[in-house]
C-alpha cells in the first residue's frame, strides 16, 4: 500500500466527485491566485512542465496557453475524467493518474508547477525528491500552498462559527498531509533544502476571494468544500439548523454588490533544480 493511500482513498471518493461538482466555482473563485502563480512560473513555448495535483486541469490548460507541453498528474481518477475533457483537442496536454511522490519521472523537465497541490504528501521530504529528479541542470519548481487557517478569512470565518456545534475532536497535527501542511514557511524551506532545491523564495500572497456571488451562493459552496461541510455531515436536525445560521451570519458582513469577499493568505514557493 503506498504512503499516500489515505489520500488517494479520499480523493477517489466524495471529495473527487464534490470538487468536480464545484470545479466552476473553484476555478474562479482561485483564478486570481493561478495567474500570478503562472506569471510567477513564467512558462513559455516548448517548455516541457509537470503540474502536481492538477485536479479538474484548470492549470495545466493555462500552462499550455502559453505555449507549454503539460503533463497534468493527479491521484483523483473522477477530476482527471474532467481534465481530459476539458482539453479535448489539445495535443500538447496529457493527464496520467500517478502518485507524485512514486511516480517514476525522467529529468527533462523545464518546471515543475503546482496550485495547492503539494501539501497532501506523507513523505514530503521523499516527495520533493522525487519531483526534484524530473527537473532539468536549470529546471524550477513553483507552486502555491496555504498559509496558517487564521490567516485564511475565506474558511476560517465560517469554520469559527460552526465549530461550538461540531463534536470535540483530537487536534490535528499541524504538519499532517492536509491544505495547511506547509503553512509554517521555515519547516517547509527545510523540506525543500532536503529534497536537493536551491534559491528558494516564498513569497506572501495575500488576495481576496470571491466565495459566492451573493451570501446564497457562498454558503452554497462552503456546504461543498468549506467548513460548513462538517455541519453538513455530522450534525442533524436543529444543531444543524442552528450551525448553519451561525455561518451565515458570520458571512454576512462580507457580502458586496460585488459578491461576498473574504481574504487568503499564500506562498508563492519558487525554487531551482541547482544541480
Amino acid at each position: 500500500m503506498s504512503d499516500n493511500q489515505q489520500q488517494i482513498d479520499y480523493w477517489n471518493g466524495a471529495a473527487g466527485a464534490t470538487w468536480v461538482e464545484a470545479q466552476a466555482r473553484l476555478d474562479a473563485m482561485l483564478e486570481p491566485l493561478s495567474a500570478r502563480a503562472i506569471a510567477k512560473a513564467e512558462p513559455g513555448p516548448g517548455m516541457r512542465v509537470i503540474d502536481v495535483g492538477c485536479g479538474c486541469g484548470a492549470t495545466s490548460l493555462a500552462l499550455a496557453a502559453r505555449g507549454a507541453h503539460v503533463w497534468g498528474v493527479d491521484i483523483s481518477a473522477p477530476m482527471l475524467a474532467l481534465a481530459e475533457q476539458r482539453a479535448q483537442g489539445l495535443e500538447q496536454v496529457k493527464f496520467s493518474i500517478a502518485d507524485a511522490a512514486y511516480q517514476p519521472l525522467s529529468s527533462d523537465h523545464d518546471l515543475i508547477f503546482s496550485r495547492f497541490g503539494v501539501m497532501f504528501f506523507a513523505d514530503p521530504v521523499a516527495a520533493f525528491a522525487n519531483l526534484h529528479s524530473g527537473l532539468r541542470a536549470m529546471g524550477r519548481l513553483v507552486f502555491l500552498c496555504w498559509q496558517a487557517p487564521r490567516l485564511n478569512p475565506w474558511i476560517s470565518v465560517g469554520g469559527a462559527a460552526i465549530a461550538p456545534f461540531l463534536p470535540e475532536s483530537e487536534t490535528p497535527d499541524p504538519k499532517a498531509p492536509g491544505p495547511f501542511a506547509f503553512a509554517d514557511s521555515s519547516y517547509l524551506q527545510a523540506i525543500l533544502q532536503q529534497a536537493g532545491f536551491t534559491d528558494i523564495t516564498m513569497d506572501a500572497l495575500d488576495l481576496d476571494l470571491n466565495v459566492g456571488e451573493n451570501l446564497d451562493a457562498a454558503m452554497d459552496f462552503q456546504t461543498q468544500v468549506g467548513p460548513a461541510s462538517r455541519a453538513i455531515a455530522e450534525l442533524d436536525g436543529a444543531d444543524k439548523s442552528r450551525a448553519l445560521a451561525a455561518a451565515r451570519a458570520a458571512l454576512a458582513p462580507y457580502e458586496t454588490p460585488d459578491g461576498v469577499i473574504l481574504g487568503s493568505a499564500t506562498w508563492l514557493v519558487s525554487a531551482a533544480a541547482g544541480r
